[in-house]
């Protein structure tokens, strides 16, 4: 299988580390590609119709993407404790931290559009406040509501590369005055999968000229 990646998409990330955990990654060929709203990357629009990574590739069978459905396909494919509870309230605890964890990276790069990436003649101040106050209150639940002594499961793999990814940016921090949550986090950041798959690059929202040597590095590194 092959795997259209971002090295510095929560989502994508999220599906690659999902993929560790369950034992798969080595079946995985991994490829870099940059995407953007306003950037055409057609290489990914041949594969999903929303021009968006991640897309799993898979030989003879159509192409699956979205990190959610990658990673319930995946939980399909070993042997290993389901990391998507199939009943009971674990299973609606887990998909309610994976729509979290959805929601705040969402809302991350809502406000990295408004206060990086819009030109900043078009930037709304307002709606970015509407997005941080989100951000805000997603971390006080999850201080809250996080159950960190559960099994592991997909709800944690995605709060987990999302957090990584709004720290990563420099976003409104879930640290200060969390301490539950900071120090879950911690722990969670030094798993292997976690480990093996670090955030690195920059978005690009023109087309530039992207060097042969760069290009030419299909394989996300493994370290």
């Amino acid at each position: 299988m092959t795997l259209l990646y971002q090295t510095h998409s929560p989502f994508a990330r999220k599906a690659l580390v999902f993929a560790h955990e369950v034992g798969l990654a080595d079946q995985l060929n991994v490829v870099h590609h940059e995407t953007s709203p306003t950037v055409r990357n057609d290489v990914v629009f041949t594969e999903n119709p929303l021009g968006k990574v991640p897309v799993l590739l898979r030989q003879g069978l159509a192409p699956i993407f979205d990190s959610d459905v990658i990673c319930a396909y995946l939980d399909t494919l070993h042997e290993r404790e389901p990391l998507i509870p199939a009943a009971s309230e674990r299973r609606w605890q887990a998909l309610q931290v994976q729509a979290v964890a959805q929601g705040i990276a969402e809302a991350g790069i809502a406000v990295r559009w408004e206060t990086v990436r819009r030109p900043e003649t078009l930037r709304y101040p307002a709606l970015a406040e509407g997005y941080e106050a989100k951000l805000v209150a997603s971390y006080d639940w999850l201080e809250v509501s996080l159950d960190t002594g559960a099994d592991l499961h997909v709800g944690h793999i995605g709060l987990a590369t999302a957090l990584a990814w709004l720290q990563f940016r420099d976003l409104p921090s879930f640290r200060s005055g969390r301490p539950r949550l900071s120090e879950w986090f911690d722990a969670f950041a030094q798993r292997p999968s976690m480990l093996a798959t670090p955030l690195f690059g920059d978005t690009h929202d023109i087309r530039i000229q992207v060097p042969e040597t760069r290009r030419d590095r299909a394989n996300f590194p493994s370290r």
